[in-house]
């Protein structure tokens, strides 16, 4: 039975990467061949992965986005990151709604680029290790902020042990934040 799988901001092949996040790598070679290792691990061929943005760094000749896709298993979907206009990822998603788990789910990068939504938790990346879940208002169609605030969950590898995660364990740890802010879990 096939899965689904999340991760954001994996950033192969950008060596500052690993100084501006702290990430646990002496090499840029060393830390795509671990993610690379780490996404195999968990993710089988007939799997989906949603990437949330930044999948790579700039299009070299050598290690272009196909690169280290053909390297991964499962098939990819692209939302568009930050990083990702010149960096061989061609997609046009700029976010995506689905139905797994039970739940309504936006994906898209940037936590800011939501305006009001009505889904039971945003799944982002590019906030990288500053927070794993967030509740953040959102704003009407007029721009005005309203009462309602959306939960958002940064789904980047800096927050997940440099792998893909999937819904039920977004929804075990989501659910266990929930509990420990003395909110309503879902």
């Amino acid at each position: 039975m096939s899965k689904y799988y999340f991760t954001a901001d994996t950033h192969f092949g950008h060596s500052n990467i690993i100084k501006y996040c702290h990430r646990p790598f002496k090499t840029i070679e060393e830390h795509d061949y671990r993610l690379i290792q780490l996404w195999n691990s968990r993710v089988k061929p007939e799997d989906t992965v949603f990437v949330l943005g930044d999948f790579c760094y700039k299009q070299l000749k050598t290690k272009t986005a196909k690169f280290y896709e053909d390297q991964l298993n499962g098939k990819i979907i692209f939302v568009k990151g930050n990083h990702d206009s010149n960096n061989g990822v061609k997609t046009c998603i700029q976010d995506i709604r689905i139905r797994l788990g039970g739940k309504n789910l936006l994906l898209i990068h940037r936590p800011e680029d939501v305006g009001y939504t009505d889904v039971d938790l945003v799944l982002c990346g590019h906030v990288h290790q500053h927070w794993k879940f967030k509740r953040i208002p959102t704003y009407n169609k007029t721009g005005k902020k309203v009462l309602f605030s959306a939960d958002f969950c940064n789904v980047g590898v800096d927050q997940w042990n440099y792998m893909p995660v999937t819904i039920n364990e977004i929804l075990r740890e989501y659910n266990k934040w929930l509990r420990e802010r003395k909110f309503i879990s879902l």
